[in-house]
């Protein structure tokens, strides 16, 4: 089963992480956490984008940026 990874530009601002892991909770299909315990977007996800997007919005620091790729808009955060 094909998830909408492919048709999401999904990032984490490392910076910004504070490996609180929620999103692997939500999303285990889309984040795990890397050895320095912060989030990292996985290859091959079988999420859908309504579940990455709720990942996105349970960050407690707003790290993770989910942007459309057929129209670039910017998922969350909204524009």
């Amino acid at each position: 089963m094909m998830g909408d990874i492919d048709k999401l530009e999904v990032s984490i601002d490392r910076d910004e992480c504070i490996g609180d892991g929620a999103c692997c909770g939500d999303a285990p299909e889309t984040f795990e956490m890397d050895d320095e315990d912060k989030a990292v977007v996985k290859k091959g996800s079988t999420d859908d984008r309504d579940t990455i997007l709720e990942a996105a919005r349970n960050c407690p620091v707003d790290a993770i940026k989910v942007k459309d790729k057929a129209t670039g808009k910017m998922l969350y955060p909204e524009d």
